[in-house]
């Protein structure tokens, strides 16, 4: 899949809950499984559509400050016995491109770290056909 950027996104006249709505692409811009890179703000977001939902996320990973969303969509290995490799979670894994740290594409957090780390997400709208983040 290739990784896709936009420019900047345009602001909407409308409001959520006390945060701005910004106009970052419409939704044939990202197909099922895909990513879009845009800007929102001077800030770098990943939008993704996975499993008929859409994600947006910081493009900053907290452990080095990496463009993370431009790391692969995969899954990971699993827990299991010793000697058994069971991999699973397809699509729903982002790999950092830097250094491999794995978060979960669905929640943001990090797949190997109890302290809590994760990705920085933003609230994502379909209206008409259009793809809104809320900041």
């Amino acid at each position: 899949m290739a990784l896709e950027k936009q420019q900047s996104a345009n602001l909407s006249t409308g409001r959520a809950a006390g945060k701005t709505r910004y106009r970052v692409c419409s939704v044939q811009d990202v197909p099922e499984g895909g990513r879009l890179i845009v800007t929102v703000k001077n800030m770098e977001l990943g939008i993704f559509h996975t499993g008929g939902q859409w994600y947006a996320w910081r493009n900053v990973c907290p452990h080095a400050a990496a463009p993370v969303c431009e790391g692969v969509v995969c899954g990971t290995r699993l827990p299991s016995m010793v000697y058994e490799y069971e991999y699973g979670r397809d699509r729903e894994v982002l790999r950092c491109p830097w250094h491999g740290w794995e978060f979960d594409l669905l929640t943001g957090k990090h797949l190997a770290d109890e302290s809590g780390m994760k990705l920085r997400g933003f609230e994502v709208e379909i209206d008409g056909g259009e793809v809104y983040v809320l900041t």
